[in-house]
């Protein structure tokens, strides 16, 4: 790669790798999201990664990576998923610089990962949040993506977790294993009301969040890059289909309505635990009374709903930063977000 002006922001994760591209003068000039399958093996990283560099067009300047995709069966250790995917990233960037994300430490190159890799596992919301917090001095940063969902509170202009790790935010409430679009829908509810009757849940892989805001008509098309459950159509007849299957019915049993009625029981059960932990995290936090919810990730759609249950005001991510209007950029929050700090702390253009 020839190197020309500009920094690319990376986001490694386990099932996309996302992508946004920062100009010399900070203007983002795309961002981009492609499947990213890791857990079938390094192969996919470096088909999504060529994918991407086509996309980007011309080379950048440097390169600044955050990652959560060590997380993935495909390594032993996380340590051992930091240290391969670094490995992977900096083989196709370079002559290009490389600069790592390691959270309050800051960046770290290739050849100082060491024992920082604990560092850079996951570290990808605190790279949001750090952004965020430079343009607004009280907020609740609330990314739902496709599988997880991160809650970072923004208090006077700083990052307010003492978490470090994942374990750390999973007790908190600040990481929830809940996304709109691959979670299991047995992962939502453990019973639902169907016909009159409450029937209990299926524990088997029939069905994702993805049939469930498909059927409501709440999912972005975009969203959803990856096989549905039993790998057939994502049309809300097939998705309707999927979640009559996770109550032993089929779905030609019920009139189409009585399965809106099955996926807005879901929603709802998922809008239900993510508000708890909101106010768990707030229950911390506790920032100003309007502190807004600022919505990132694939799920932003639910952004209106929480502001609701919560009486607060809601914002896109993308609304707080210049040059950055495309909604799309808040699926890619942590790619833009690494983009403009490295920007911002390493010139390298």
């Amino acid at each position: 790669m020839n190197r020309a002006g500009g920094v690319m922001g990376w986001d490694v994760g386990g099932a996309h790798l996302k992508a946004a591209r920062v100009e010399a003068d900070g203007v983002v000039s795309g961002v981009w999201q492609v499947p990213c399958p890791l857990w079938r093996g390094m192969d996919r990283l470096a088909t999504a990664l060529d994918r991407l560099l086509e996309l980007a067009g011309t080379a950048a300047a440097c390169h600044g990576i955050t990652m959560t995709g060590e997380m993935t069966d495909l390594f032993s250790s996380r340590e051992a998923g930091v240290n391969a995917l670094a490995e992977a990233m900096r083989q196709r960037l370079q002559p290009a610089p490389v600069w790592f994300f390691a959270g309050a430490a800051g960046w770290l190159g290739g050849n100082d990962l060491g024992r920082a890799a604990d560092r850079v596992a996951s570290a990808n919301w605190y790279a949001t949040a750090r952004l965020l917090a430079s343009h607004i001095e009280d907020a609740l940063l609330v990314d739902i993506g496709s599988t997880t969902t991160d809650i970072i509170p923004v208090r006077n202009g700083g990052v307010a977790t003492d978490s470090q790790g994942d374990s750390d935010r999973l007790a908190a409430g600040e990481l929830l294993y809940t996304g709109v679009v691959r979670t299991p829908a047995m992962a939502l509810a453990d019973q639902a009301p169907v016909a009159g009757r409450w029937l209990p849940v299926m524990a088997e892989h029939f069905a994702t969040s993805a049939d469930v805001y498909r059927v409501l008509g709440w999912l972005p098309e975009a969203a959803d890059q990856h096989d549905s459950a039993d790998g057939g159509p994502k049309t809300r007849a097939a998705s309707r289909r999927r979640l009559a299957r996770m109550v032993g019915r089929d779905v030609g049993e019920l009139p189409e309505a009585a399965w809106s009625e099955l996926a807005a029981w879901f929603a709802q059960a998922q809008l239900n635990r993510i508000e708890r932990s909101l106010r768990q995290v707030l229950s911390q936090a506790l920032p100003s009374a309007d502190a807004p919810l600022v919505m990132a990730g694939a799920g932003a759609f639910l952004g209106p709903h929480l502001g609701a249950r919560l009486r607060r005001p809601v914002l896109g991510f993308h609304r707080l930063l210049p040059d950055s209007a495309a909604e799309h950029a808040d699926w890619c929050a942590p790619a833009l977000a690494v983009g403009r700090l490295l920007m911002k702390d390493k010139p390298c253009a």
